[in-house]
C-alpha cells in the first residue's frame, strides 16, 4: 500500500511540473511509511544518516512544497511548532491535551463530513473554502491510565463522609 501511496504521490508532483529529485521522495516515502506526525528536527534526524546531501532547508523547502501542492498538511504542535502529516488518504486527527499525541482517523463518511463544514463555512463567511483541516482532542489511553493512577481515590473520602 505504501509504494501505491508513493507512486499516486509523485504522480501529482509530476502532473503539476515539479521535478522529482532524491531528497523529495524521501522525505516523501518517509512521511507515507511513519504515521508519527514528525516536526521537521525529526524527519531530518531519521533521513540525514541515509542521505548526506540532506539539510534541514532542503526539508524545509521540500514540506512546504508538498504543503502547497496538497499532499501534506501541517499540524499545529502543542509547544507552537509544526507538525507533518500525509494526506494521500483523507483523514482527521484526535489530539491529545496532555502530551500532545497525535492520531488518524479514517472514516468512510469523513469526504462527506468535511464537505458538509466547507459549504456551511462558505455560507455563512461569504469565503471561497479552499482546504480544511478538522482535529478533536481529548486524552489517549496512555495519559487516561497515567492521569487515573495519579488521581487521590476519591470513593475513600466519600466514604469517609
Amino acid at each position: 500500500m505504501a509504494d501505491e501511496a508513493l507512486d499516486t504521490a509523485l504522480k501529482t508532483l509530476r502532473d503539476k511540473h515539479v521535478r522529482i529529485t532524491p531528497q523529495r521522495k524521501l522525505i516523501l516515502n518517509y512521511l507515507i511509511t511513519h504515521h508519527n506526525h514528525p516536526a521537521v528536527e525529526v524527519i531530518y534526524q531519521e533521513l540525514a544518516p541515509q542521505m548526506s546531501s540532506l539539510s534541514l532547508s532542503t526539508i524545509y523547502n521540500t514540506l512546504n512544497l508538498f504543503v502547497e501542492m496538497g499532499i501534506v498538511i501541517e499540524i499545529p504542535n502543542e509547544n507552537g511548532g509544526v507538525r507533518y502529516d500525509f494526506f494521500g488518504s483523507p483523514h482527521y486527527h484526535a489530539i491529545c491535551e496532555n502530551c500532545g499525541k497525535v492520531t488518524d482517523i479514517f472514516d468512510p463518511n469523513f469526504p462527506k463530513i468535511k464537505e458538509m463544514i466547507q459549504t456551511e463555512a462558505a455560507r455563512q463567511s461569504g469565503y471561497k473554502i479552499t482546504s480544511s483541516h478538522i482535529e478533536v482532542y481529548g486524552l489517549c489511553d496512555e495519559c487516561q491510565a497515567k492521569l487515573a493512577k495519579e488521581a487521590p481515590d476519591d470513593s475513600v473520602a466519600a466514604k469517609a463522609l
